[in-house]
């Protein structure tokens, strides 16, 4: 994707703990000639460096999977940005959002293997339940579901960040533009809240390199 420069977020760690918050994600792949889409949540295997996911074996985007160079796009939060929020002027409205794209050939696993990648999708989601489901499944009903489903493992080949927050602008722009997100409504706050880690983390990184 285009990331202008004051755009573009390298560190690993940032853009591996922003796949694990934002983890539904956009798979594309081309098939017969077209690109081909399937929106499913995937999980990041750091230690591996792999994309984990299954989707349903009556999509046929899974024929096309092995050893096919694929796009998987993360998004987190964005919103409409207004130029009335901005001291300088002129100013033009934007978009200001965060995207992780990751580049790679996923593979098949096998049924077992699969098994396990259902698990770990479950027990992600529900760990942070009140009352997690606890995944308890006749065994029979397990094995015909599983029978339906396809998993895959993609290594990552390449992996792009880029995240709009208004870097670009002033910092007078930068500070009315996160005032009037905090109050434009829960996408906008969302953005705000993230700009606010953001800039969190980047104090403490600046902090510890004095």
């Amino acid at each position: 994707m285009y990331i202008p420069a004051s755009f573009r977020v390298e560190e690993a760690a940032v853009l591996h703990s922003f796949i694990e918050r934002f983890g539904f994600a956009t798979l594309i792949t081309i098939r017969d000639g077209s690109p081909f889409a399937s929106h499913l949540p995937l999980l990041l295997d750091r230690e591996r460096g792999l994309l984990l996911g299954h989707m349903a074996r009556a999509n046929p985007h899974w024929e096309c999977l092995e050893g096919t160079e694929s796009l998987a796009i993360f998004t987190g939060p964005h919103a409409y940005i207004s130029p009335s929020w901005y001291v300088t002027h002129p100013s033009v409205p934007t978009w200001n959002y965060t995207a992780v794209h990751i580049y790679g050939s996923p593979r098949l696993t096998s049924e077992s293997r699969t098994r396990g990648i259902v698990d770990a999708v479950v027990s992600k989601y529900e760990s942070n339940r009140a009352n997690p489901w606890p995944n308890d499944l006749p065994e029979e009903y397990r094995s015909n579901l599983l029978g339906g489903v396809v998993g895959f493992e993609m290594p990552i080949g390449r992996i792009e960040g880029k995240f709009k927050l208004g870097q670009n602008r002033p910092e007078p722009d930068r500070e009315t533009m996160l005032l009037h997100l905090r109050s434009a409504g829960a996408d906008a706050s969302q953005l705000a809240e993230f700009i606010d880690q953001q800039s969190s983390c980047v104090s403490t990184s600046d902090d510890r390199a004095r």
